[in-house]
């Protein structure tokens, strides 16, 4: 069994060896496929001559007969070589999920999205807490590559769920990692494809080939395009034995069928336009959404991502189908020759038309069903990354207990945790240390693990339990010289905002780094002595990091609303080290004299 991340590394190492071996058997035989195809044609050309050069009605039909013979075996051989190119690109899409999974583990970059697009400084935690963006919570789960998919990921973890649905989605999040192995597939599927492109396809199923199909209601219509293929291959057949007059007849009906598709030929379009080359990604997306309806799930989060029993990848399959045959048309050459003979275009919009009556909203619905799966499964692949995580325990009750907590964007070998207890009653904890020590660090690390906990995933724990607080940050205030906010302004503005939203929510939970370092001292320490005071008559939970030794003051004032908390240093003769370990009690240890000597000031 496999039990830490290093066991994960190698499984995917050796996975990663795997399709290397599979993608290059794939592309021999493409290969040798390629050549088959440049014979076939060799041949073509030698039975042209052949007709070319013949005489006699007997011989001229030979000829025809045998020219026709290459054309079906190239037609068996395109087949065969867009099916194992198919498979070709499927494996060498694993191949670079399991790399990205390699990637992740050894601490580089995400190739999936990470985030940015969902920034927003004004959120109460997500800026400073480094949910969105490069090196982020949002680029360490991202292994959507739908809208939807990345979308749902980033409103779990900009909001907190309510108790039942945080459990609901627990049990989904560990039952995908039950079936991990086959989560790879799924999203080797959906790799390589445009988002937008997707997108397009389902506006089309939802309200435009309902409108643009309606022509092929035609009953004379649908009767005649039923009935051209066999006629024109009865009048070929015929000519060959009889020619003259029928050959005649023969062509004057392609020029009806020409005409005919030409008489049709804007809304042909109109059907067509939008589908154009999407064969390939429909069937990948048939094949993920296949996936998803040959389990039967159990957690109720999943099963409430289906809205009936419904096989829909069938469908799809069923339109993939439809728009490869509709595809032809893109060949000049074979367009002519199947609209003149078979009315390809019009059997094809026919095909489409049926299909969307059936089944076109249904499709739609499918195809929205990956992106929520997608959703779950970048949190079910951290489960799985990070076997020694755990998921925390959701309590009704005011509480906030963490062993062995850590900061889940530190590598496990950097990483320090440690174990941080709320009392029963709120309390204002304030936490002293010198620079470097790791106060930041600590207050990031309770804050990121509760989003974790609040979007239903594992947390960097070894055991977790917490009631659902409205999560509310104070850390990484910045000036803004286009909308001339000075960072004081910019402190202030924060601030009234915290104090809003703890006023309004009997939750909210706050963090705050060294608050109105935009002012003096004595300022400073009036201003952030005020709003911890206000703090503890709202009976607001916070964590409030400072270098200002003369707020741990405040627990003699309020012994039982205030706590004190430190990270120090130790100093071995002139070198300093950090335990980054916290501990009971104010700091007696600072460095930045020690710091400033360092660069000659001292």
């Amino acid at each position: 069994m496999l039990n830490t991340e290093l066991d994960r590394l190698k499984r995917y190492e050796q996975s990663a060896k795997e399709q290397q071996t599979e993608i290059a058997i794939l592309k021999k035989k493409v290969d040798q496929l390629s050549f088959v195809r440049v014979a076939l044609l060799l041949v073509e050309i030698g039975f042209f001559v052949g007709l070319v050069s013949s005489e006699g009605t007997t011989a001229n039909a030979i000829w025809s007969v045998l020219l026709v013979l290459p054309i079906f075996t190239f037609a068996a051989v395109v087949r065969r070589q867009n099916k194992l190119e198919k498979q070709y690109k499927f494996h060498q899409n694993l191949l670079w999920v399991f790399e990205n999974e390699i990637t992740l583990l050894q601490g580089k970059p995400n190739g999936y999205d990470d985030g940015t697009a969902f920034e927003d400084e004004n959120h109460p935690y997500l800026s400073d807490l480094d949910i969105f963006g490069r090196s982020s919570l949002y680029a360490l789960i991202n292994r959507g590559a739908s809208k939807i998919g990345v979308e749902e990921l980033a409103k779990h973890l900009a909001t907190a769920s309510n108790q039942n649905t945080i459990i609901e989605r627990q049990q989904a999040i560990k039952e995908l990692t039950e079936h991990i192995d086959t989560t790879f597939a799924f999203r080797a599927n959906l790799k390589g494809h445009e988002v937008t492109r997707i997108e397009e396809i389902k506006q089309k199923l939802g309200s435009q080939l309902s409108k643009q199909i309606t022509f092929t209601s035609n009953k004379l219509l649908r009767v005649y395009v039923k009935l051209v293929p066999y006629l024109m291959l009865l009048l070929f057949l015929i000519g060959l034995i009889f020619g003259g007059t029928l050959w005649n007849i023969f062509g004057v009906l392609a020029f009806t069928n020409a005409m005919l598709t030409f008489f049709y030929s804007k809304q042909i379009t109109a059907v067509y336009y939008g589908f154009s080359g999407s064969s390939g990604l429909l069937s990948s997306y048939a094949d993920a959404i296949e996936w998803t309806e040959q389990r039967v799930w159990k957690s109720k989060y999943i099963k409430g991502l289906f809205q009936s029993e419904e096989k829909v990848s069938v469908h799809i399959k069923t339109l993939a189908k439809i728009i490869v045959e509709f595809d032809a048309r893109l060949n000049f050459l074979l367009y002519a020759v199947l609209n003149f003979f078979l009315l390809w275009d019009l059997k094809c919009c026919i095909k489409l038309g049926d299909w969307s009556r059936n089944v076109s909203d249904k499709v739609a619905q499918g195809l929205d069903r990956i992106g929520y799966f997608e959703e779950v499964i970048s949190f079910a692949t951290l489960n799985y990354n990070h076997p020694d995580w755990v998921f925390p325990t959701i309590n009704k009750d005011f509480a906030l207990q963490a062993d062995e907590l850590g900061h889940p964007l530190i590598a496990t070998q950097k990483r320090v945790n440690n174990t941080y207890y709320v009392k029963e009653t709120p309390t204002v904890d304030i936490i002293t240390g010198s620079n470097m020590a790791g106060k930041s660090t600590f207050l990031r690390t309770v804050g990121i693990n509760m989003v974790l906990a609040y979007a239903g995933a594992p947390v960097c724990a070894k055991r977790m339990n917490l009631s659902i607080f409205r999560l509310l940050t104070y850390m990484r205030i910045k000036d803004n010289l286009i909308e001339s906010t000075s960072t004081f302004k910019a402190e202030l503005n924060r601030l009234k905002m915290i104090l809003s939203e703890v006023e309004l929510h009997a939750n909210a939970f706050v963090l705050i780094d060294e608050m109105l370092r935009g002012t003096n001292s004595k300022d400073k320490f009036d201003g952030s002595k005020a709003f911890i005071e206000k703090l503890i008559k709202i009976g607001t939970p916070t964590l409030f990091a400072t270098h200002d030794l003369q707020l741990s003051e405040l627990e003699q004032v309020h012994p039982v609303a205030v706590r004190n908390f430190h990270f120090d240093i130790q100093l071995v003769g002139n070198e300093m080290e950090f335990d980054y370990l916290i501990k009971q009690g104010p700091c007696t240890k600072f460095n930045a004299a020690i710091l400033l000597r360092e660069i000659g000031l001292g």
